[in-house]
């Protein structure tokens, strides 16, 4: 698919406006085809709609189905935040791969301004919908009920558009590996395995501050989150130490592994062989007896992720590998049956950049510096 000429946006191209509706209408049925029959439980319609019919026409549809809708509406009225949001956001979307940033600023720029033409803000009160003001400085809701939508606008009252990093690192090895009932500290390994991470750490962010040009700006802050259990909580002590904050969590502490708690692989096969073959069909679901599944943790971290999205300044989160696999899964959107295998060794720290069109990652091996 190449580039999409401005004709496509022009409000008084009959044409063009034809061809975007009849597209408009497909992706309309495609979620409902989705939601109806496919398992969907939330769909996200981005478009325009610019009008209040058009607005009406969509909500009468799908309520006619029994599916509840919620709009949301982005207003911003500081150029300079529409010109920031552009340059940081919009151009890197699929739209204009191997564009000059200028020239895809100024096309975009155009976009808009064909847009306000005919653009209508939402003003039905009937219509249950949330505005956000100036990339969140402000919210705006109406008419919103039952626990799903309240949730979206939870969801919502969090996010923001700011640059920050995600570092992922596993704690270290502790003298009871493998098992889960004994809160064992760190082993000889372990320890060390903490000063180098400090060390590396800070050492890589000052190095990706100088590569970035900006040497004069100010280092966002570095907050280190950790769960309760003592290896993690010891991997975390070298930064705390340094003068960083260290925030303790028991919602990141590993998952349970119930029964099988220090059981090798094949003791589990001999004491549990039916669990084994309940755990190969639905890896992500199943739980061993007295045990967590992939799933429950990841009901469990919910408030994690909340409290990620709204953070602004960077974040160390050392825990557990099946802790790190879920958040993982939720930045990435990885499909559930890959969670329980995601890779996170000890010996890499996981950087992740969040923009509006996926996460980036970097995995550097921590080494002595």
């Amino acid at each position: 698919m190449g580039p999409i000429p401005n004709e496509m946006f022009d409000p008084n191209n009959e044409e063009a406006y034809g061809r975007r509706l009849k597209i408009a209408d497909d992706c309309l049925s495609d979620m409902i085809e989705w939601l109806q029959h496919g398992g969907g439980q939330v769909g996200i319609y981005d478009g325009n709609n610019i009008t209040e019919d058009r607005r009406k026409e969509i909500h009468d549809k799908l309520v006619a189905m029994d599916i509840h809708v919620l709009f949301i509406e982005s207003i911003c009225n500081k150029p300079s935040l529409v010109l920031s949001n552009i340059k940081s956001v919009k151009i890197s979307s699929p739209d204009y791969v191997g564009w000059d940033p200028e020239e895809a600023v100024k096309d975009y720029t155009h976009r808009i301004e064909q847009c306000e033409l005919h653009y209508k803000v939402i003003s039905d009160l009937s219509l249950p919908f949330v505005k956000l003001m100036n990339f969140g400085e402000q919210l705006i809701v109406n008419n919103v009920q039952g626990y799903l939508q309240s949730r979206i606008v939870y969801y919502l009252m969090n996010l923001h558009n700011r640059p920050r990093t995600i570092y992922f690192a596993r704690a270290g090895e502790s003298t009871h590996s493998g098992l889960f009932k004994v809160d064992a500290s760190l082993s000889e390994e372990g320890e060390l395995y903490a000063q180098r991470l400090k060390k590396f750490v800070l050492a890589y962010r000052e190095k990706q501050r100088q590569m970035t040009g900006n040497i004069e700006e100010k280092q966002r802050p570095l907050t280190v989150w950790t769960s309760t259990r003592k290896k993690s909580r010891q991997t975390a002590l070298p930064f705390l130490e340094e003068g960083l904050i260290v925030r303790q969590q028991s919602v990141l502490n590993q998952i349970n592994p119930g029964e099988i708690d220090g059981l090798s692989k094949q003791q589990i096969k001999q004491k549990f062989p039916e669990e084994v073959d309940r755990a190969k069909e639905d890896p992500y679901r199943h739980r061993y007896p007295r045990a967590e599944s992939y799933h429950d943790l990841a009901v469990r971290l919910e408030s994690v992720i909340m409290e990620l999205e709204r953070e602004k300044n960077d974040v160390l989160i050392i825990a557990h590998d099946s802790i790190l696999r879920c958040l993982y899964a939720y930045l990435f959107d990885r499909p559930d049956h890959e969670i329980p295998f995601l890779c996170m060794p000890r010996q890499d720290l996981i950087a992740i950049e969040p923009s509006a069109y996926g996460c980036k990652e970097s995995r550097v091996e921590i080494v002595d510096v």
